[in-house]
């Protein structure tokens, strides 16, 4: 639905905490605003991690939430909104966590998603939303609050920030005349979401790669056990061409990486949006979740899709017949990707 507005806003709140592939999402939505209204102040309610992220972005007043530092951390968030008014706020964040957040904010228009997508009854929060859409990917959800407030043209840009000091750590593990191809073997740790490749698949494909195309390999991750073996595995099966980086790089740093790269290979993580966001193309890998929904927005094509597969296996309905957004929480459902598939989307990118 379109909001009217009398003029261009003068200060605009955008609510949306996490995750990375997300953060990674709004920000064209972002960038859109700030091309429509290169006068307005936005302020972006954030989590801590992402902002790390997203340090140094120009034109955006961060206020950042630090998730695990309990009724405190709200209370900081609220002394910062203290006595701040805004003309819009726009909701992107269908949580309970939001919903709080946002009732610290103080705006006569409050913007959040159709009735359908509102979860944790976000509409007892919001005053307005966007029109519904059904089986819609999170960047084109997003553009939708754009188009809610009279906006129609998009700005698919994102120009992260990325630092000097992160430029010379990618510097210094690819080189310029060397194909080189990461692999972020693991997503993060979530309760029964199981969207990582096994180690063992993962390996063996890196194995494949390596000698079909004599690139250099890059493991980027965090520290967890589960990415630690992972890497190992990898490390062990490539040998002298893999350059561990596993728990060993800072989000800016991951970031230069991917940018330098010729290629990146993962499961539906952040990582994957993060190579959207610097023109790095992806391989992702889904099979636990709808890439129609997640998938690299500039890579859909080069998706290892099995997530209808998945869907008629462990859910005993096809994709189209499940909700939108239905995971598949099968602990199985990631085997069901070969190597080979890997592989014949690589081809037509290193080929």
């Amino acid at each position: 639905m379109s909001i009217l507005l009398e003029q261009p806003p003068r200060s605009l709140c955008l609510l949306r905490l996490s995750a990375l592939g997300d953060v990674c999402h709004a920000l064209p939505l972002v960038r859109t605003l700030q091309r429509a209204w290169p006068d307005c102040c936005i302020t972006w309610i954030i989590g801590r991690t992402e902002a790390a992220l997203m340090a140094g972005l120009d034109g955006v007043e961060f206020i950042i939430l630090n998730k695990a530092g309990g009724i405190p951390a709200y209370r900081e968030v609220a002394r910062q909104l203290r006595g701040r008014r805004f003309d819009v706020l726009l909701n992107l964040h269908p949580s309970m966590r939001a919903n709080l957040v946002s009732l610290r904010v103080r705006s006569p228009r409050k913007v959040g998603f159709d009735r359908d997508r509102a979860k944790d009854q976000q509409w007892l929060f919001t005053n307005s939303r966007i029109r519904a859409v059904t089986r819609q990917h999170v960047m084109d959800s997003f553009f939708e609050f754009a188009a809610a407030l009279g906006v129609a043209e998009r700005v698919e840009r994102w120009d992260i920030p990325i630092p000097d000091t992160a430029r010379v750590f990618a510097d210094r593990h690819i080189e310029c005349e060397r194909r080189t191809v990461v692999l972020s073997p693991c997503a993060a740790a979530r309760f029964r979401n199981y969207r990582n490749w096994p180690a063992e698949h993962f390996a063996a494909f890196a194995n494949e790669l390596v000698a079909a195309y004599g690139v250099d390999v890059v493991l980027t991750g965090g520290s967890s056990e589960e990415e630690q073996r992972a890497g190992a595995l990898i490390e062990a099966s490539v040998g002298a061409r893999c350059t561990n980086l596993i728990g060993r790089t800072n989000l800016k740093q991951l970031l230069a990486l991917i940018q330098r790269a010729d290629l990146l290979v993962c499961p539906d993580s952040g990582p994957a949006h993060m190579a959207t966001a610097v023109d790095t193309p992806v391989v992702a890998l889904f099979a636990t979740t709808d890439p129609r929904r997640a998938a690299p927005y500039l890579s859909r094509n080069l998706v290892v899709d099995r997530y209808d597969a998945a869907c008629r296996r462990f859910l005993h309905k096809s994709a189209d017949e499940v909700r939108f957004g239905t995971r598949v929480r099968s602990p199985d459902a990631m085997s069901l990707i070969t190597v080979d598939a890997v592989m014949d989307k690589v081809a037509g990118l290193l080929g």
